[in-house]
């Protein structure tokens, strides 16, 4: 989720207090390369964006895995272990997990964790109403930081899901350093399945991420709107547009916020300055082969055990390794 890093400015009075968003915001927005953490995005309006991108025809990663889901759920089910807890991190909707949960009975609680808490609330609310014999505990936090599991699932064994290729928005080295922290979470004879978008044509990848109907061009701006909300900014959203591109040599879509304009803005109590030209980096979408993926995997802590494709997209299982 982390774009460009940027160096942290220096503490003021009362620094501690602010909250993570202030805090990213003001050091995303002084670096010399400007960027935002893609976590962000996902406030109450841009979760919902969000849904409806996975809905558009060019955004064919929901779609794929959906579909590999639903053809291979029984297979990939067939893996847990019985009573097991399934962990889901970065759950938004619970529209995959449903697939998994309905094809194995094995699975008796249910663990979502994303950053969106009334999103989240509200889906686990519905979920818990059309599973009534599943136990569901949503937990409300950042699942790259440290946070700890309900004492309810601590003595089942745990099957960490991780779907829409959200591994993709990470670093490679902090991807490998999140799963080493999903094993560590899961503990001894866990197992994992992941999501993972795939290296594939240039056109394609592009469409995806910038779509006819500009919704995706929306859920980059709605994170300004969000500044503007929450930190007293006064980004004008029309002196911004959305950018996206296929950078291949570092095998990942880029999305940037352009300033169509010299500026100044005014956020957090702080005034930032935009050339014309000038953009905040807000997401890398990192793209995998099936090997890359399964190396950096292996390299931090996990065994492949099997690979489900369409050619656009793959679902992988992993067993942590001892």
């Amino acid at each position: 989720m982390n774009s460009e890093a940027a160096a942290l400015p220096s503490l003021q009075p009362g620094w501690q207090e602010k909250s993570g968003f202030e805090v990213d915001v003001v050091a995303g927005l002084s670096g010399q390369r400007k960027s935002l953490p893609s976590k962000y995005f996902y406030d109450a309006a841009g979760s919902a964006l969000f849904e409806r991108i996975t809905g558009l025809q060019e955004y064919y990663v929901t779609r794929s895995e959906i579909e590999i889901l639903n053809s291979c759920g029984p297979a990939i089910g067939g893996l847990f272990p019985r009573n097991c807890a399934l962990v889901e991190f970065g759950a938004g909707s619970s529209r995959k997990s449903r697939i998994l949960l309905g094809a194995t009975p094995s699975i008796g609680t249910y663990v979502p964790v994303d950053i969106s808490g009334d999103f989240l609330r509200e889906d686990a609310a519905k979920l818990q109403t059309d599973f009534p014999c599943l136990a569901v505990y949503p937990l409300v936090c950042d699942f790259t930081t440290r946070f700890d599991l309900p004492d309810a699932v601590l003595s089942l064994s745990r099957v960490g899901f991780f779907p829409g290729s959200t591994i993709g928005n990470l670093e490679p080295h902090d991807a490998g350093a999140l799963l080493r922290h999903i094993g560590g979470l899961l503990g001894k004879e866990a197992m994992l399945v992941v999501g993972v978008d795939l290296v594939k044509d240039r056109h394609t990848l592009t469409n995806a991420y910038d779509d006819a109907a500009g919704i995706t061009a929306r859920f980059n701006l709605n994170l300004l709107r969000r500044i503007n909300r929450e930190l007293g900014g006064n980004f004008d959203l029309g002196r911004f547009q959305h950018l996206a591109f296929y950078n291949a040599q570092e095998s990942r879509v880029e999305m940037h916020l352009v300033s169509v304009c010299e500026q100044e803005i005014r956020a957090a109590g702080r005034v930032f300055h935009f050339d014309a030209g000038e953009s905040i980096h807000t997401e890398n979408s990192y793209k995998y082969t099936v090997e890359s993926l399964q190396r950096l995997a292996g390299q931090n802590g996990w065994s492949a055990i099997e690979v489900w494709s369409d050619g656009l997209y793959s679902v992988h299982a992993f067993a942590r390794r001892e």
